[in-house]
Formats: structure tokens, sequence, C-alpha cells
């Protein structure tokens, strides 16, 4: 095994990951990773974001990574600058800060990889913090899926995957929540990593859709397992907003036109909804697609009604 970000010579698998005010959880994925990779040769790029609460302190103790200080210009940003600094590698592990992986979980994650012809991306069976299934597997936005989930519970009107017999095999997906991924660096270097503009959340959409559209699969396999702790950098109405935000500016740089104004009407019905149900998050993300100039500045999507 290699000295995790001490070499430049050529690792099996890159991993990156970025903290923003992460002391509570990036320990426990720091310290999960020499059983998770086995006997792969391996990397540890860490970018932080600015983070405010001990974060850099706490990184600065550890010798198991490289650690990159950086302003907060996003989650993609951030991922972007820990693979352009990490050492050459076939494959790369993008991980959350509040995730830790299984024993052995890379290896059965890059042996997919590698078996799987037009694979370009790889999704491990995730678990909550009390152990049971995170649904982490998505259909692809349309416009009955606006709300990306949906109360109906049918799969024509929800992006996230609940069928518990949908995480029992290997299979090809449309997307895959962010928090583990291994990406195939011809991919990664193909699509030009993430796309930076959407600072958080949807990132990981758009990179495995667009991955779609140029030939490469995203799969899921059972066989690799982790667990995600979600909410690690905490969830707010500006975090909502961005993410609600996010889905139009997605769904309109696919599609266009007609059936982009109207997927942010039913946006705006979606969250109205939440708004009167109780989710006072709501209010203010609807204040923000009704009122452009209140938007979360780091999208830089103020200037017109429908988000670009």
């Amino acid at each position: 095994m290699s000295e995790p970000g001490a070499s430049a010579d050529e690792v099996d698998v890159a991993a990156v990951v970025v903290t923003f005010n992460s002391t509570r959880h990036v320990a426990a994925l720091l310290d999960s990773l020499p059983d998770a990779f086995g006997e792969l040769r391996y990397s540890v790029v860490v970018v932080d974001n600015d983070s405010t609460d001990g974060t850099p302190e706490l990184l600065a103790g550890r010798t198991d990574c490289r650690v990159i200080r950086a302003s907060n210009d996003g989650y993609a940003a951030g991922i972007n600058r820990a693979v352009n600094a990490s050492p050459p590698a076939p494959a790369i592990l993008i991980l959350n800060p509040d995730a830790t992986l299984d024993p052995h979980a890379v290896p059965r994650m890059l042996e997919v990889l590698r078996r799987r012809t037009g694979a370009g991306i790889i999704a491990p069976r995730v678990r909550e913090e009390d152990g049971s299934l995170s649904p982490t597997l998505r259909r692809g936005p349309t416009l009955g899926r606006v709300g990306g989930l949906s109360f109906t519970g049918l799969p024509v009107f929800a992006e996230r995957i609940e069928l518990p017999g949908q995480y029992q095999t290997e299979h090809e997906v449309d997307w895959a929540v962010g928090a583990i991924l291994l990406v195939d660096r011809r991919c990664f270097d193909g699509l030009g990593g993430l796309d930076e503009s959407f600072f958080l959340y949807s990132e990981e959409t758009d990179f495995s859709l667009r991955a779609r559209d140029a030939g490469w699969a995203t799969v899921y396999t059972p066989n690799a397992g982790a667990m995600h702790v979600g909410g690690g950098s905490g969830e707010s109405a500006t975090t909502h907003t961005m993410q609600m935000l996010n889905r139009v500016r997605l769904y309109r740089r696919r599609t266009g036109g007609v059936r982009a104004w109207l997927y942010f009407g039913l946006t705006i019905v979606v969250e109205l909804r939440r708004a009167v149900l109780g989710d006072r998050r709501s209010w203010t993300t609807l204040r923000a697609l009704l009122r452009p100039s209140t938007r979360p500045p780091q999208l830089g999507a103020s200037r017109a009604l429908l988000p670009t």
C-alpha cells in the first residue's frame, strides 16, 4: 500500500474528499479507509472549503492524507481541486466527509468498474447510521418527478428508488447520490470534471447524466458497503433553496423551452405545498424562485426568472 497523499507515483485509486465544518465526521471516514482499500495502492486528498469549526486543525494533525485549504467555491470545485492535486490513478473515489466505508469496499467497487464494459461510475450499497438501507438510487428528472420524492409512492412520480429489490442485484441506474462514488478517470476527464456552476447539489446528477450521454454507465453494486450519516455540514433554508434551484437549472439545461418553464412552475407548486404543510424552509425557497434577486449569489442565477 502506498503512503496516502505522499507520492506522485501512480496509485490504483485516488480518494478525494471535500470538507466544510466537518469535525464531527471526517476522522471516522479517514479511519475507515485502510481496511476499505485493502491491498490497493491509494492516495487521499482532502480539500477544506474554508471551515471555521476546527476542521483544518483536525486535518493538520493527520498523517494519512494531503490537505489543501481553499476558499469555499462550492463542492464541485473542491472535488475538482482534489482530483487535480492527486497522483495519477485510473479511478477516482469521491467521498463525503460524513461517510465511512466497510472493509474491502473499494476493491469490490473497482472490480465492477473493471469488469463492466462501459461502466464509468460505481455506486455501493449504503446504509443509514441506524443500519437501515439508505435509498441512494435515483431515476432521471422528468416533469412528473419535479419534487424528487413523491407522497404517492408511484415510481413514475418519484426520482428516489424505494423498492428493496432494486438494492439486491448489480444493475445500471440513471444516477446515484454522490456521497460515495468510484469514477473511471477517463470518464471524469472526458466530462471536464464536475460542473462547478452548481456550487452545491445536483452536481452528481448532472455528472451521471452527462456521462450517460457520452456512453458511460452508472452501475450499482450491492457487494460493496458503506454508511452515510447525511447532513454532515448542516441543512438550512439556504441549502434547500440551492437544491431546488439547481434542480430547475439542471432540467433547463437538458431540455429548455416550454418544458423548462413547466418544470419551474411545478417546482413553485411543490414548494408551496411543502410550505403550507409546515416546512418553513420552503417559504424561503418560494421567495427565491419568484424573486431572482433573493437567490443565493453563489449560484449566479439571479438575473432571470427562469434560473440558468
